[in-house]
């Protein structure tokens, strides 16, 4: 069996599980595994290219270990600390996002989970965008309950983003103090609250291709609704620092082959952009159906919001958000 053979299998209903030979992915011609991943793409899709924004929304401090990240107190960097923003602000960024044609708009705050008067603000802050913005909106905010998910729901919130980062297997290498079965369980809490679920990892930490594939699946049967695939951008100051930066080619096979094993997902382009040609450009050609665009938590974005939508326009793809259709 050759990609385009497997493509055209998908599009009429196969569906690749843990049963598969899933090595096919890692040993057939990169340039025809993403043009039958894009033909997949196109098939479930289309052409409507999701953008969604972030804005961090309490930084720094996180009791969490995640080796990758620079907001983790077991870490020494330069990232910045603050509570939770003032409403204001986040109903500024909220409403730039908007101007600018964005799908979606997320807080992100770190730690194990938003909790008491800082969730409550969080409640309000999107009652508040809810009345006065037409802007999808979104939340990433750790280990909720299902009554805190309710919560958002009603206050406003779609779509909420929890990242299971890596395989199950490899996961007690990046974090130790929680685990990947919670993070399974917030994502199955996610589901039941009837909320779009967002989740993927980062790739380049170190994990093989198996790790990787594993994660694919594993998404794909929870099922998710949006995988966000970053590359790491090592951060001084992690233990993860000094790994040398993942190739082109590698991040151009993980995308085709998650949309292969999640073909009606949105696969996301986050962070790692610099290290793709043109911002990306080979990605959406290669499986990638939706984008991280405007700056990112803690690395700098490579590309702008204005920038990524010409990018797109001029591949033929459609940028407008269905609240301005």
């Amino acid at each position: 069996m050759d990609a385009m053979e497997l493509a055209n299998e998908i599009i009429n209903g196969r569906r690749i599980t843990r049963d598969d030979d899933l090595t096919f992915f890692l040993t057939c011609d990169l340039d025809e595994l993403c043009k039958g991943a894009d033909k997949i793409r196109e098939h479930f899709v289309g052409d409507k290219v999701d953008l969604c924004s972030i804005i961090n929304g309490r930084s720094g401090r996180c009791p969490e270990d995640c080796k990758y990240c620079a907001q983790s107190a077991h870490h020494h960097t330069d990232c910045d600390i603050y509570d939770f923003l003032p409403e204001d602000k986040i109903l500024e960024a909220c409403r730039m996002n908007e101007s600018e044609g964005v799908d979606r708009f997320s807080i992100v705050t770190a730690g194990k989970a938003l909790t008491g008067i800082e969730f409550d603000k969080a409640i309000h802050a999107y009652e508040t965008m809810k009345k006065e913005c037409k802007i999808d909106l979104c939340a990433s905010m750790g280990f909720l309950s299902s009554e805190q998910l309710h919560r958002l729901h009603e206050a406003g919130v779609s779509s909420y983003h929890h990242n299971i980062e890596t395989s199950k297997r490899n996961f007690p290498n990046i974090c130790t103090t929680h685990t990947y079965d919670m993070k399974i369980d917030t994502l199955k809490k996610v589901k039941a609250e009837g909320m779009y679920a967002c989740s993927g990892g980062i790739i380049g930490m170190g994990e093989t291709w198996e790790d990787r594939l594993d994660m694919a699946v594993s998404l794909s049967e929870i099922p998710v609704d949006s995988i966000p695939i970053n590359a790491l951008m090592p951060i001084k100051g992690t233990p993860l620092e000094n790994l040398e930066r993942i190739s082109e080619k590698d991040i151009l096979r993980t995308i085709a082959f998650f949309r292969y094993i999640n073909p009606t997902a949105d696969i996301r382009l986050a962070a790692g952009r610099a290290l793709l040609t043109n911002d990306g450009e080979l990605a959406f050609k290669s499986g990638a159906s939706a984008t991280i665009t405007g700056n990112m938590l803690t690395t700098v974005a490579c590309a702008t919001i204005r920038s990524d939508k010409k990018l797109l326009k001029d591949m033929g793809r459609d940028v407008t958000p269905d609240y301005l259709k």
